[in-house]
This record gives structure tokens, sequence and C-alpha cells, in this order.
């Protein structure tokens, strides 16, 4: 039976289970990118994540960070089922890529459509969302986030600086006269926003809206090609391991 078994292990055999080590090693390599993706995206652009209506944007990163753990996992799991050569061993690694594809499908899925309804909904929101809870009670997190997408992007109110005009903030005593908010000037200094002078504050054509969609359009595009690249290597990983699988079953131990 032992020679029987040193003849099944023939050329084929011993090219899936490289094939399989070498995919493993891009499946780390491409976990890694969607583990970093995700990470990234909560960690360095938290701040404009309060400005959004609602959490799809989030939630993608965060089912990103998901994938990219459970990818971790999954390749030490690959690994030790191509050494022992089980076919229970490859069944649970199947099972695994199978869910995290589907984790990522999710994810993809989430990140396009968002990307379609995204310019309506802060053409809708966004402004709102300035003009009533910048610089008011409990809303210290949409304050610090407004000034720093007007820093960041270079612009003033969400379509144009006259937006400030409806601010709630604006006509109470809190602005002490001031026309915009401090963080719209090109050189910030106290007060400096009782100046609207295009010398003095950023006139950006389309306001922050339009670099805000640019900004959060770019990220979905990479969550969804990170997401969509690594579920295209699974589908090559799970093809690897059904035929390792069914060269296995045919020894008869």
């Amino acid at each position: 039976m032992s020679v029987y078994k040193d003849d099944q292990e023939d050329w084929l055999t011993v090219c899936l289970k490289y094939l399989l080590f070498v995919f493993n090693f891009l499946f780390w390599v491409g976990g890694a990118a969607v583990l970093g993706v995700g990470v990234w995206t909560l960690v360095e652009k938290s701040d404009y994540l309060s400005l959004l209506a609602s959490s799809t944007f989030a939630v993608s990163a965060y089912i990103l960070i998901l994938a990219g753990g459970l990818v971790v996992v999954t390749g030490f799991l690959g690994c030790c089922a191509v050494i022992r050569e089980q076919r229970s061993c490859l069944s649970m690694y199947f099972s695994c890529l199978l869910l995290i594809f589907l984790i990522e499908l999710v994810a993809g899925v989430l990140a396009y459509v968002y990307y379609q309804r995204l310019s309506e909904e802060l053409k809708q929101h966004l402004n709102q969302t300035m003009t009533e809870n910048y610089a008011q009670p409990g809303k210290e997190a949409i304050t610090l986030a407004v000034d720093r997408l007007q820093q960041d992007f270079k612009c003033c109110g969400s379509n144009n600086s006259r937006d400030w005009m409806h601010s709630v903030y604006i006509s109470t005593d809190q602005a002490e006269r001031r026309l915009v908010p401090d963080s719209c000037c090109k050189t910030i200094t106290p007060h400096c926003g009782m100046r609207d002078h295009p010398s003095n504050i950023y006139k950006v054509e389309g306001g922050c809206i339009t670099k805000l969609e640019q900004f959060l359009a770019d990220h979905l595009l990479v969550i969804g090609a990170v997401g969509i690249g690594v579920a295209c290597l699974q589908i090559c990983g799970m093809v690897f391991t059904c035929c390792l699988y069914r060269r296995i079953k045919m020894d008869p131990y």
C-alpha cells in the first residue's frame, strides 16, 4: 500500500502543493493590504466620518479589518493543510476562504452602493451638519471635523463661504462678529474670520462638498479595488484547494 501511495505522489500533486504555498504567501500579502486599508481609513480619516449621514463608509472599513484579520489566521491553516495533506484540514481551509470571500464581497458591494449615492448624501446633509452643529454644545467632534476639513482641503462652507451666513454659530454672540469660522482663513489668526475677502479666506468653486466627495470617492475606489483583488486571489486558492483535495482523496489513507 505504501508503494501505491508513493506512486500517487506524482508531479501534479507536487505542483498543486507548491501552488498553494505560493498562493498562501500572496494571500498573506493581500490580507495585510486589506487590513492596512481598513485601519488607515478609520484612523487617519476618522474625523470626516462624523460629517456623514450614514455609517456605510465606516462599516466597509470595519469589514475589511475583519477580513484582513481572518486572512492572517487562515494563511497558517492553509500551510498546515498542505503539509499534512489531510482532507479535513483542506475542507476547513476551503470553508475559511469562502467565508472571507463572502465578507469581502459584502464590503465591495457596500462600497459600490455608497459610491453611487455619495454625491446626493453630501448635498443633502453636509451643509445642514455644518451650519446647525458647528461650535454647538456636545458637537465638538463635528466642530473639529469641519475645521480640519476646511483647512485640509482649503475650502470654506459646504458650497461656498456664503453658506456660513445661515449658520447658528455665526448668528450668535459666540462668533464675536466673525463672518466665517477662523478655519476658513488662509493663515489662521485669532478672529481672522471677521474678514471674508478672497485674499483672506478660501474661495473654492464648489466648496467643501466637491473636495470631500472626491476624497471619499477615491477611498471607496481603493476599498473596492483591494477587496476585489484579494477576492480574485481567493478564487484561485479555492480552485487549487479543490484540486489538491481530489488528488488526496484518491489515496486509500
